[in-house]
C-alpha cells in the first residue's frame, strides 16, 4: 500500500516571467478564474471571468523565465464570451502543440509559442458555419475540436422551450502546417439534440446532459467513439447500455437514435450529476449531489469509487477532480481527498490552509500531484509504506465500509453511519469478528487460529473454504491486471467461471441477477464455459445431454427472480440467460437442456404447486421467448419444433404438428403423430382428427396412409370419420360432376381401408357383453339358505 508524503514547494513564482503579477492575480479575492497548464508544464494560463474592471482576460505566464512576446487578451462584455482554452497536438512536429482560444460565436484564435520569440498568433478561424450559431461547450482530442453548438430557429419569435432539440454536436480537424492553419470540413456527430457538455478522453468523447436539459433526455449519457463512428447510449446506474454504429448522417439524428430505446429509458430516473471530469484512464468521473464518486467506463459500465464525507452537496459548492496515475485527488471546501481508484480506499485526507487551490499537470510524474496556490506550486507524491507486504488493514477497512452500507440500508435513522462510529460503538459484532478472522488468518500459513477467541476460531473453521476461494479470486484478479495481453482472455475466462460459480452457490437476488446479466453481456464465451462447468453438462455415450449439477444449483437456475420481479431495465432471469447462451454457442443442446430442467422440476416440485417454475410460465414457453428474440433464419423453425416437442405437453405437441403442416413437411408430420399418439388417448384422438381433416383437403398424406390408419382411436366410429371428412372437404367453385379430370379429389377408395378397419373391429360395448355371455353359469346359482 502507498501513503502520501508531505507537501513540498517546488516554485514560489520566482522562476516565472512576471511572477509577481501572477501572484497578484491569484491573491485577488472574489473573482472567478480558471487556471490551466500547458502539456509540457512550462506555461500557465489564467482566465479571469466577468469582473469589470478589469475586463475579462486571458494571461499566459512562462516558466523558467523564457523570454519573448507575452500573451494577453482582453474583451469587452458585449463581445461573446470565451468558452474554451484548448491545447491541440501539432501533426507537423512530434510533441509540439498549439493553443486554441475559442469564443462563443465560433471565432477561434490559434496561438503558438516559439522560444526566444514568444507567443505568435498563427491564424483566426471560424468554427461554426452559421452566423447565428452559439457554442456552449468545446473540447479537444488530438488535433481535432469537438463542440456542442446551439442553432436558434429561423423564426425569432419561436418559443424556445418548444425548440429543445436545437443543438448540434460537431467536429473539425485543425491542421497546422508550414503554410498556416487549416480547418477540415464540419463533421456532424449528432443533430437535433438537447444541450450537452462535451468532455474528451484520448479515445472517446463523453456527452453529459446539461443541467438545464429536460428530464426526459437527462436520464442517460452518450459516448462517441470517433474511430468506429459508434455512439453508446448508457444509463449506468440502471445497467442499460445500447450501442449503434452511425453509417450515414441521417442516423445521427438524436430522435431517430433513441427510437429503439424509448420504452426502456422512459422508466429511468434522471441522472444525478453535480460535477464531471475525465480520468487519465479514459473513463468519466461523476460526482452526485449525495457526494458519491463513480467512474463510467468507455463501454458504458459504471464502477463506484468513493463517498465524500459531509452528506449532500450544496448547489453552489465547487469540486475539483483530477487523476494522477492510479490515484484520484478530490478538492472540496478546502479539504483534499486522496483515493486509490482501484480499491476505493481513502489514502489520505488533508485540510489545506489555502483558500484557492488548482490542480496542475505533472509531466513525466504520473503519481505526483502538483497544486497551484497563492504562495506557489506544491508537489504531493506517494511512497510505499513499510508494512506494504501486509494488505490486511486495507482489507479490514473494506469489511467495515461494506458493513456501513449494509447496516445503513436497514437503519431507520437518518444520520449517516461511518466506519469510525462502527468501530467505536462496538454494537455490531459481525464486522468485528470478520475483521479479526481476516487479520489473523489470511497471511499466516501455520496455526492460523492462534490468538483468536474460541468463538472466532470456530467461525474460522466454518469459513475456511470461503476464505480459500476469496484468496484464490484475489490472486486471479491480480493476474488479470498484470498479465500480458495474450494471456488476459484465459485469465478472464477463469475469473468469470469463479464469479458465476460463486453467485450460483449464493442467493440469486435482484442485484446478483443484474451482475450476472452484465457478465453474460460482457464475456459471453467465458460465461458459456462457466455455465457448462457449473451445471456439469456433457454428452453420454449415446449422444444424449446429461447434467450432474446439484439440486441447489438447479433451484438457483429455475427458482430465482422472474421477469415480473426484475422489472423492465434489460435484466432477464437466469434461465433465459442460459437459454440465450445455448442458442449462441450450442443451439442443438437447447431442447435437451429444457427437457432436463423439466425432469428436475417434476422431481422437486409438486405438479400443481404455484411455486414451481412450471406453475407460472412453462419452461418451454420461456425458451421459445428467448428464441423469438434471436430468430434470424429457417434453422430457428426447426429449433422451435424441437422445443415444442421436447415439452411433451398436448398443446405444445399439437402446436408443433400444425407448424409442420404449415411447412408441408409430411414425412415429419407422420413421424410426430406416430410417436406422440402413444402418450395419451385424448392426444391420440386430437392428432388423428387433425390429420384426417388434412387428408380430406388434399392428397399430400396419401403415401403415408398405411402408417396413419393404425393410429385411429378405438372409440371413433365410421360415422364419426365420415363426419370429419365431410366437414373438411374443400369447397369447389364449379358444380360437382361424377368423374372429375382432376386427380386431387378424395374418393371412397382411399377411405375404404380405414372404414373396413373400423367396421371389422369389435365394439367396446360388444366386448363387455361378450365377457358376460361367455360366463359358464347363467343364471348364477341360488345362494344357500340359512336355517
Amino acid at each position: 500500500m502507498k501513503r502520501a508524503e508531505m507537501l513540498r514547494q517546488v516554485s514560489d513564482f520566482s522562476d516565472f516571467s512576471r511572477g509577481h503579477w501572477l501572484q497578484e492575480l491569484l491573491c485577488q479575492g472574489g473573482e472567478s478564474r480558471h487556471v490551466q497548464s500547458s502539456p509540457d508544464g512550462q506555461h500557465l494560463l489564467v482566465l479571469q471571468k466577468s469582473r469589470p474592471p478589469p475586463l475579462p482576460r486571458v494571461v499566459a505566464f512562462q516558466r523558467h523565465c523564457i523570454s519573448g512576446a507575452d500573451l494577453e487578451r482582453n474583451w469587452q462584455p458585449p463581445q461573446p464570451a470565451l468558452v474554451g482554452l484548448l491545447f491541440l497536438q501539432s501533426p507537423v512536429i512530434l510533441g509540439s502543440w498549439v493553443l486554441a482560444i475559442v469564443w462563443e460565436h465560433g471565432r477561434t484564435e490559434v496561438w503558438h509559442f516559439v522560444v526566444a520569440v514568444g507567443w505568435q498568433l498563427l491564424q483566426t478561424l471560424e468554427l461554426c458555419q452559421g452566423a447565428r450559431a452559439r457554442i456552449v461547450s468545446v473540447c479537444s482530442q488530438g488535433a481535432s475540436l469537438v463542440w456542442c453548438e446551439e442553432r436558434p430557429p429561423l423564426d425569432a419569435h419561436s418559443d424556445m422551450s418548444k425548440c429543445a432539440f436545437r443543438f448540434c454536436v460537431c467536429t473539425r480537424a485543425l491542421e497546422v502546417g508550414e503554410q498556416g492553419v487549416r480547418l477540415s470540413t464540419v463533421g456532424i456527430v449528432l443533430h437535433n439534440s438537447p444541450e450537452y457538455q462535451v468532455l474528451a478522453s484520448p479515445q472517446h468523447i463523453f456527452l453529459v446532459p446539461a443541467t438545464a436539459t429536460f428530464a426526459t433526455t437527462s436520464k442517460f449519457l452518450l459516448i462517441w467513439h470517433p474511430e468506429k463512428a459508434k455512439l453508446t447510449i448508457t444509463a449506468p446506474s440502471a445497467g442499460f447500455v445500447h450501442r449503434k454504429v452511425l453509417h450515414s448522417s441521417s442516423e445521427s439524428d438524436f430522435r431517430k437514435l433513441l427510437l429503439g430505446s424509448v420504452g426502456l429509458l422512459s422508466g429511468l430516473a434522471p441522472l444525478d450529476i453535480h460535477t464531471s471530469a475525465v480520468s487519465n484512464s479514459g473513463g468519466l468521473l461523476l460526482v452526485s449531489t449525495k457526494g458519491t464518486v463513480n467512474l463510467v467506463e468507455p463501454d458504458g459500465t459504471q464502477r463506484h469509487i468513493f463517498d465524500l464525507e459531509g452528506g449532500p452537496l450544496a448547489q453552489g459548492s465547487h469540486i475539483q477532480l483530477k487523476t494522477f496515475g492510479s490515484f484520484l485527488a478530490c478538492m472540496l471546501a478546502g479539504v483534499l481527498y486522496l483515493v486509490d481508484q482501484n480499491t476505493g480506499r481513502l489514502i489520505e485526507k488533508k485540510i489545506l490552509s489555502m483558500k484557492e487551490v488548482h490542480f496542475l499537470e505533472s509531466p513525466g510524474e504520473e503519481e505526483s500531484i502538483q497544486l497551484l496556490t497563492q504562495t506557489g506550486i506544491y508537489s504531493f507524491s506517494f511512497s510505499k509504506s513499510e508494512d506494504s507486504s501486509r494488505p490486511e488493514p486495507c482489507l479490514v477497512e473494506m469489511v467495515f465500509e461494506e458493513a456501513c452500507r449494509y447496516y445503513q440500508r436497514r437503519s431507520l435513522s437518518t444520520s449517516k453511519l461511518t466506519v469510525e462510529k462502527l468501530k467505536k460503538d462496538g454494537v455490531f459484532q459481525a464486522p468485528v469478528a470478520l475483521s479479526a478472522i481476516l487479520q489473523h488468518s489470511l497471511h499466516q500459513k501455520q496455526k492460523p487460529a492462534r490468538g483468536l477467541q474460541d468463538t472466532y476460531a470456530k467461525l474460522l473453521n466454518t469459513m475456511s473454504l470461503e476464505l480459500q476461494s476469496f484468496m484464490s479470486l484475489e490472486v486471479l484478479k491480480t493476474c488479470v491486471v498484470c498479465a500480458p495481453e495474450s494471456e488476459v482472455e484465459s485469465y478472464c475466462s477463469e475469473l468469470v467461471e469463479q464469479e458465476v460459480s460463486r453467485i450460483l452457490h449464493s442467493d440469486v437476488d435482484k442485484d446478483n441477477l443484474a451482475y450476472l446479466n452484465s457478465i453474460f453481456t460482457s464475456f459471453p464465451k467465458a460465461a458459456w464455459k462457466a455455465t457448462k462447468s457449473c451445471l456439469q453438462l456433457q454428452q453420454n455415450g449415446d449422444g444424449l445431454l446429461v447434467a450432474r449439477a446439484t439440486p441447489e444449483v438447479w433451484k438457483k437456475v429455475l427458482g430465482g427472480p422472474q421477469q415480473e420481479e426484475v422489472g423492465q431495465n434489460g435484466v432477464v432471469p437466469l434461465f433465459e440467460l442460459i437459454c440465450a447462451s445455448f442458442l449462441r454457442f450450442k443451439p442443438k443442446w437447447l431442447p435437451s437442456f429444457v427437457e432436463l430442467t423439466q425432469q428436475y422440476v417434476s422431481i422437486s416440485w409438486a405438479y400443481s404447486s404455484k411455486d414451481s417454475p412450471e406453475g407460472r410460465v412453462p419452461l418451454y414457453k420461456r425458451a421459445l421467448g428467448v428464441l423469438a428474440k434471436n430468430k434470424h433464419s429457417e434453422a430457428d423453425d426447426e429449433m422451435e419444433l424441437e422445443l415444442l416437442l421436447c415439452s411433451k405437453r398436448p398443446k405444445a405437441v399439437l402446436q408443433a404438428l400444425h407448424l409442420l403442416i404449415r411447412l408441408k413437411r409430411w414425412q415429419r408430420v407422420v413421424e410426430v403423430a406416430e410417436k406422440f399418439s402413444k402418450l395419451s388417448p385424448l392426444l391420440n384422438k386430437e392428432i388423428f382428427t387433425t390429420l384426417l381433416a388434412e387428408f380430406a383437403q388434399h392428397r399430400e398424406l396419401d403415401p403415408y396412409l398405411d402408417t396413419l390408419w393404425p393410429l385411429c382411436p378405438a372409440e371413433l366410429t365410421a360415422s364419426d370419420i365420415l363426419t370429419v371428412v365431410l366437414q373438411h372437404l374443400p369447397h369447389s367453385q364449379e358444380d360437382p360432376v361424377p368423374f372429375s379430370s382432376e386427380g386431387n379429389q378424395l374418393t371412397v377408395g382411399l377411405l375404404k381401408p380405414l372404414l373396413q378397419r373400423v367396421v371389422q373391429r369389435p365394439c367396446v360395448q360388444d366386448e363387455m357383453y361378450l365377457d358376460a355371455l361367455q360366463n359358464s353359469t347363467f343364471p348364477p346359482p341360488t345362494p344357500p339358505r340359512e336355517h
